[in-house]
């Protein structure tokens, strides 16, 4: 700092605190650097333009003023009595087009990292290239402490003015606007008193910026460094004049329309009705004479907080909110640092994560000589804020949105869609005014028809006349003298399983069993388990697994809850079941009466939407629930299906309880396609007894809890080897065990599983082959055949793509509904 060449010297207005914060914390991010670009043609006057921004240089003191902050209790802005025109001037004539093109944005890009040395006036630059004889490209650099969008107006008003004048060797005389630092000291002279009584009950209640997370594209990765990037639409001539028309007959600013779809789009993906955005105000007091002329930096963001509940009104919530705007306004010169400090916000949190600006201030109105003799074309203007998503709206013929947004926090393609979003509220908001907010329409009619129809488009033929019994005894036919099942050192082909199936199928319709009548079923793993399970359906009845260790409390409440007539067993768990009233049969010590029946097919009248099993839930959320399958929706899981191989060459291993519903695919993904079925022991196996029976049988197909998958990995990746395709489930996966296994094992398809037991199985399915096909999640793919799904918001309507929503479920794998509960049957069935 030179003394002998300061002028002035005062405080910083509280958005230039901000800014001055925020340029220094990240000083090669380009924050808050702006340039203006654009193609001058015609015969420019070099020596009169360059006279002309000398000359309002001098006139106004911002253009003189550097920044400093170290060594005093406030930072302080200097302002020079001199400093030299930072002219820049290059001559491009000789290159060819597209080199010129090609140097023009590589000169851009790099102006806009390049930044200012904050302390050293001038905080601009100004570069003139000559492309071609009466062609230039002019770029002006400048930091946005220095002036808001207003001011940046003002200045290109006068410096055209003088230019004109200059060209024709006149001088020219022009009021001089009252000083920067008259609006500083009117600012100290404001009641922050009053102003934190307002901004405490405006913000009261409120302890958190509204989330704006949307998922990235698959494979779309973050930025590991920060950058920023920027999209713009355009709203059609006929809708932005229907927008002005709307604004006018109901006394309304576009800018108020603009901020209404902005709040419901931000209400829409957060899935909340209180929101908060930022938005610039103008910051210039209407009692400060002369402000319409000072050039200076006057603008303010500050918090903005609407209550977008869906059943309003609009135009009376849109009034609303303009009334909102206009009480806010008597407190603008609020410093938005106190403002977040008299919040219930914590420190560390900003109060939001979006603001809005509109520009009511035409950039490209302000280029050009009165005459007309200079056109400027390729009108292009660049700033960044430190938010991650900056929307600014251009008014004029057709209104302009361009969204600025940071690349670690949101891809190209989801900026994308919020443009249209938006655009779509906006015309929607046109379309009805009187409409309330929940039915205002968000997405395109190209999106609805992507979700709702093209991606659950997942219809494909397969047996659904067929139930789980009728398709076994078809294979039977086929490979009557394959393995079926596997049990330790015991064996049964298809055949003879089919006719131990039938003798039991023809004793339990000898007790009464018949379609929808439920059977219990607790044995342990075993080849009586499989025997057991098949003969229940072909009998007609629907099986109830009771797990054998489950406690003894849960066992009586599911035999109560099912009134089974009929229960079958192990002569050793007889005693270990609590009290009940069903008809016991023993699958071991009783088996010599059941050898006596016929080993004919049972003729069934079971349908495909009768019962196949009912499968108790967890209990997690108090009481546990019994789904109620249909043959149907098993059907659907394991035939003609797309998400795995269900070939006669596949050796499937059985190991989850028959009270888990990954049992469903293990033991009917096998037996109905002709595949030999592994069973485990009863008891829970050692990881290394389960790598020696990967490696026994030679087992090709697997499915692993998300947590045995972890431990497996971990502890006996190798015992993997044989394995073909890997099913794992039930909890997020590890993205690095994922990457480590399709790495170490070659040929292995994973495969991640989701679904609730409500659906039979599975739901969604993502297969993964390649390690370097796997990003920073995995996700759980998409709906597998015959299978719908759908995000929705509380409305019942779907979110866009991205956005979190509450997943619903419909086709042919969703079970007839809670057993005993029409009361939640009534709520998801």
């Amino acid at each position: 700092m030179k003394m002998e060449n300061i002028e002035d010297l005062y405080e910083l207005s509280p958005m230039q605190q901000g800014m001055l914060f925020h340029s220094l914390a990240a000083p090669e991010s380009g924050v808050y650097v702006e340039y203006v670009s654009c193609t001058v043609q015609g015969k420019l006057n070099i020596p009169a333009f360059q006279r002309a921004w000398q000359q309002v240089m001098e006139r106004h003191p911002v253009w003189r003023t550097s920044f400093y902050w170290e060594g005093f209790d406030k930072p302080l802005q200097v302002v020079n009595q001199y400093v030299s025109l930072p002219w820049q001037q290059f001559d491009w004539r000789a290159l060819p087009p597209v080199e010129q093109q090609e140097q023009l944005e590589a000169f851009l890009h790099a102006e806009r990292k390049r930044g200012f040395e904050l302390s050293e006036a001038p905080l601009m630059r100004l570069v003139l290239i000559q492309m071609g004889e009466d062609i230039y490209e002019f770029i002006w650099s400048h930091h946005h402490l220095l002036l808001d969008g207003w001011s940046l107006s003002l200045v290109l008003k006068e410096v055209f003015a003088f230019y004109e004048a200059f060209s024709q060797g006149q001088d020219l005389q022009l009021k001089r606007s009252r000083p920067y630092r008259d609006y500083i000291a009117w600012l100290q002279e404001q009641d922050l008193a009053e102003a934190e009584a307002f901004w405490r009950q405006a913000l009261s209640g409120l302890n958190a910026p509204t989330p704006l997370s949307v998922d990235r594209a698959l494979g779309s990765l973050p930025s590991e460094v920060e950058s920023y990037d920027e999209q713009q639409i355009q709203l059609s001539v006929e809708a932005t004049a229907s927008l002005q028309s709307l604004a006018r007959g109901h006394q309304l600013t576009v800018s108020t329309l603009v901020q209404g779809a902005w709040a419901i789009l931000l209400s829409r993906y957060s899935g909340q009705e209180d929101v908060v955005f930022g938005a610039t105000v103008s910051g210039r007091p209407a009692d400060l004479a002369g402000i319409e002329s000072m050039v200076g930096l006057f603008i303010n963001t500050l918090p903005i907080r609407v209550q977008a509940s869906p059943e309003a009104f609009l135009l009376d919530w849109l009034k609303q909110l303009q009334a909102q705007q206009i009480e806010l306004r008597q407190y603008e010169y609020s410093s938005l640092v106190q403002v977040q400090g008299w919040s219930d916000v914590p420190r560390g949190l900003p109060l939001f994560e979006s603001i809005v600006v509109f520009e009511n201030y035409p950039v490209n109105a302000s280029l050009g000589s009165p005459e007309g003799r200079l056109e400027f074309r390729n009108v292009r203007g660049v700033e960044r804020t430190n938010y991650p998503l900056t929307l600014v709206a251009l008014p004029g013929a057709q209104l302009s949105l361009q969204l600025s947004y940071d690349c670690r926090s949101f891809d190209a393609a989801a900026i994308t869609r919020m443009l249209r979003h938006l655009q779509t509220l906006l015309e929607g908001i046109v379309a009805n005014p009187r409409q309330r907010l929940k039915n205002l329409p968000l997405l395109t009619q190209q999106e609805r028809q992507q979700l709702l129809v093209d991606w659950n488009d997942t219809q494909t033929e397969y047996p659904c006349d067929k139930c789980i019994h009728q398709l076994f005894e078809a294979q039977v036919q086929k490979t009557p003298d394959v393995v079926a099942v596997v049990f330790e050192d015991h064996q049964l082909t298809y055949h003879e399983l089919n006719t131990k199936a039938n003798q039991l199928a023809h004793h339990l319709r000898s007790l009464g069993v018949s379609p929808d009548e439920l059977v219990g079923i607790c044995v342990d793993r075993s080849l009586e388990m499989v025997v057991g399970l098949l003969g229940i359906l072909k009998a007609g009845g629907a099986y109830v697994p009771l797990d054998p260790g489950y406690p003894s409390e849960r066992l009586a409440f599911m035999l109560e809850d099912t009134q089974v007539s009929v229960l079958l067993t192990q002569q050793s768990l007889v005693e270990k079941l609590p009290s009940h009233q069903a008809r016991v049969v023993c699958l071991d010590s009783n088996w010599e009466t059941l050898a006596q029946q016929s080993q004919e097919n049972p003729k069934s009248e079971v349908m495909p939407d009768h019962l196949a099993y009912v499968m108790y839930t967890s209990g997690s959320t108090g009481i546990p629930k019994g789904v109620s399958v249909i043959h149907r929706g098993v059907v659907r899981l394991v035939k003609q299906t797309n998400y795995a191989s269900f070939s006669t060459e596949e050796v499937f291993l059985q190991l989850a309880p028959i009270s888990f519903d990954a049992s469903t695919f293990e033991i009917w993904g096998s037996l109905l396609n002709g595949a030999r079925l592994v069973v485990m022991p009863p008891h829970t196996p050692s990881l290394q007894e389960l790598g020696r029976a990967l490696e026994q049988y030679q087992v090709t197909t697997l499915w692993l809890t998300a947590g045995l998958f972890h431990v497996m990995v971990d502890e006996q990746i190798q015992n993997l080897k044989g394995v073909r395709q890997l099913l794992a489930g039930g909890d997020v996966l590890s993205v690095g065990h994922v990457k480590r296994v399709l790495q170490e094992i070659k040929g292995l398809t994973l495969i991640n599983g989701y679904g609730p037991t409500e659906n039979t199985t599975f739901t969604c399915c993502y297969p993964i082959t390649e390690p370097s096909l796997v990003g920073n999640s995995v996700p759980i793919g998409r709906p597998i055949a015959n299978t719908q799904v759908y995000l929705l918001d509380d409305r019942l309507q779907p979110v866009p793509v991205g956005v979190p929503g509450e997943l619903y479920i419909g086709g042919d794998g969703l079970a007839r509904g809670y057993l005993n509960r029409p009361d939640l049957n009534s709520e998801r069935f």
